[in-house]
């Protein structure tokens, strides 16, 4: 079963007492050394990304440029849903504040969504099990360009069997995962799986 992250008095993230597995796979997160999810997270591979609405709090404009056909003056979106950007390739990056990890991905989900923002490739920060507002100062302090959602609920993590952070869903044109990995994903790794996106 699997078990929730959740935050220390310092700041850290830490799980509940589990297996040896668990263990590992939070050592391999924090070395930064990417790895796919296995167990629930191995049959996501290859399925149809399941559909979620979130609230946009920050860079909402990003979202209006990658609407299928956006108009000339219309008001940026107030939520972001995932099947509106059907034909994209589309990066989810679960993240939190409080996470130390996700920290370390922020600078690397920023410039891959400014290289890629004209290739057909949307990035979308999703926080989750976060407090309300703690993503929009975080997300303005270091100048993050990509549209960040906030997942009040935990809804979008729920969908995706997110347990551990972050979480990066790499989803193909035609709404389909193509990958799923955990801890932080280097520049040259997602860089590949965002070519196969775009080719599927």
């Amino acid at each position: 079963m699997a078990q929730e992250a959740k935050r220390s008095t310092d700041g850290n993230w830490m799980y509940p007492a589990g297996t040896a597995l668990v263990v590992v796979g939070l050592l391999l997160a924090f070395a930064g050394i990417p790895r796919v999810l296995a167990g629930g997270h191995g049959r996501l591979s290859g399925a149809d990304a399941p559909d979620f609405t979130a609230e946009l709090v920050l860079n909402p404009e990003t979202v209006a440029a990658a609407l299928p056909a956006p108009e000339a003056g219309a008001v940026a979106p107030k939520t972001v849903t995932l099947s509106e950007l059907r034909g994209k390739a589309v990066v989810l990056d679960f993240w939190a504040t409080w996470c130390g990890p996700c920290k370390a991905e922020a600078p690397i989900m920023d410039g891959i969504a400014k290289r890629y923002k004209d290739r057909g490739v949307v990035v979308v920060g999703v926080n989750t099990d976060d407090e309300e507002g703690n993503a929009e100062e975080f997300a303005r302090q270091r100048h993050l360009s990509f549209p960040i959602a906030f997942d009040r609920d935990r809804s979008a993590a729920r969908a995706y069997g997110v347990s551990a952070l972050p979480t990066l869903v790499v989803v193909s044109r035609t709404g389909k995962i193509v990958a799923v990995r955990t801890g932080v994903t280097s520049d040259t790794e997602l860089e590949e799986l965002i070519r196969e996106a775009l080719a599927s």
